[in-house]
């Protein structure tokens, strides 16, 4: 590897060039005079995968993070699978999310697997499933790498409330309180604990609690906090706060702005990040949020209504050109105009073949020699590759191609002479990776120029 590249690299990552380093840390990985030693591909995906979470692209760091798993060599896996699991949370596909987190855990050599815990208890959260969410932020809680354990906590109480067991809540809130946290933090926990001392009917404790949370000044009471605040204020006054303890659960709509929307289902800790909330993404960086907050991808090509030609079967086509022909013929002398018909075909056909050659079409297609690159990459290195390429770069380039017969086409950008065709492959594991393949003009077909990895962010 050449280590002046990956210095360089990672010292614009220390400066918060995320995209300088981005570049930096691609241009070392695809450098063909420092070939990489074993897991040093993986440590370089690895960091590509940071920059593009730095800079909000969680599509891009999952297949960053993806190749980087591919290195069986590479030592840190574990974490790489928490930061893949954390990208699928931020996009929302949190069955994805949950399957690399299981996998991170197993990893016996991830020196923090409350990370992978914290994500996996969220997205189960997600999905509806508290009890297996609670089970996760247990294990996050109990993990003694974790430095602090009040965010585990927290949401193992959010659990306990959302499968009406406030009396084991109020035991995992009370148990956050030995340790340190941010003051806007405790607001939030004393809140959420006095909803749960509601719930189990200790009326003078929750209106202790309540009150520790506002009494700064700086926390608002969410609504149903406020209801409960106020309900077990009356309570104390009537004398009757801690009396029929074991009836008065409140069905509570939300149980306390912290880790609970309204409709009862668990949401991310939000953390406050360049002035806007955002849900905290877990990597290997020292122990913080960041955000993964991303707008979904629109993607190029959208499925739009077409019109009733393009909807028509063929039978119905045949049917149609069919009637159009035998009403032409009852009208005019159709012999003389078929055959000139037939010399019109020919004469565009030619022409057709020119036009289509000076726009970049040809035989074999773009695609189709980036297919059969992808299906079997080692017989591409005698074929699919213009004779002028240096046969010394070859291996370099086609190295990071995936093996994927179903390789996806997304797009192609022609001319005469050249072309560029953008691709995506599959990987084992299930990631995506993206690919920019230069070609030049063979005859009337196309041979492959060069292969590079392709990231949007960096067009």
């Amino acid at each position: 590897m050449n280590n002046e590249l990956f210095d360089r690299a990672n010292e614009r990552y220390r400066l918060r060039d995320y995209r300088g380093a981005l570049m930096t840390f691609t241009e070392c990985l695809q450098d063909t005079t420092a070939p990489l030693a074993p897991g040093e591909m993986g440590l370089l995906y690895h960091q590509i995968g940071n920059c593009l979470v730095k800079l909000k692209n969680p599509g891009e760091a999952i297949q960053a993070y993806s190749q980087a798993t591919a290195d069986t060599a590479y030592g840190a896996m574990g974490t790489v699978e928490c930061n893949l699991g954390m990208a699928y949370a931020s996009l929302r596909d949190y069955q994805n999310a949950i399957r690399y987190f299981e996998q991170s855990v197993a990893d016996e050599a991830n020196p923090t697997p409350y990370k992978s815990y914290m994500g996996m208890g969220n997205a189960l959260m997600k999905l509806g499933k508290s009890a297996e969410a609670g089970v996760a932020f247990r294990e996050a809680a109990l993990d003694e790498a974790n430095p602090d354990p009040t965010k585990a906590l927290l949401n193992l109480g959010v659990c306990f409330m959302a499968l009406n067991r406030p009396a084991d809540a109020v035991a995992s809130y009370e148990s956050a309180m030995q340790f340190d946290m941010l003051s806007s933090t405790r607001n939030k926990l004393q809140a959420s604990l006095g909803q749960a001392y509601v719930a189990c009917g200790q009326m003078e404790k929750a209106v202790h609690a309540f009150e520790e949370a506002i009494a700064d000044k700086t926390y608002f009471l969410s609504d149903s906090a406020s209801v409960d605040y106020q309900r077990a204020v009356a309570a104390v006054a009537q004398g009757t706060s801690e009396q029929n303890q074991a009836t008065q659960v409140l069905q509570l709509a939300d149980m306390s702005g912290l880790d609970v929307a309204a409709d009862g289902t668990s949401v991310y800790d939000m953390e406050v990040y360049e002035g806007e909330a955002a849900e905290p993404f877990y990597y290997d960086e020292p122990y913080e949020a960041d955000p993964a907050n991303f707008p979904g991808y629109v993607g190029a090509y959208e499925n739009v209504d077409n019109d009733r030609f393009f909807t028509a079967t063929d039978a119905e086509l045949e049917q149609w050109s069919r009637g159009l022909a035998k009403q032409d013929r009852k009208r005019r002398n159709v012999g003389l105009k078929i055959l000139l018909f037939f010399v019109v075909v020919i004469v565009l056909a030619a022409a057709g073949g020119v036009f289509a050659y000076i726009q970049g079409y040809g035989w074999p297609t773009q695609q189709d020699v980036v297919k059969s690159m992808f299906a079997d990459p080692s017989a591409a290195k005698e074929s699919a590759f213009a004779p002028d390429v240096d046969a010394s770069k070859i291996d370099g380039m086609i190295d990071p191609v995936v093996a994927d017969p179903n390789v996806k086409i997304d797009g192609v950008n022609r001319s005469m002479a050249d072309s560029t065709v953008y691709a995506t492959a599959t990987t084992e594991g299930g990631g995506s990776v993206q690919y920019q393949i230069s070609m030049v003009r063979d005859g009337i077909g196309w041979k492959v120029s060069n292969i590079e990895l392709y990231f949007p962010s960096q067009s």
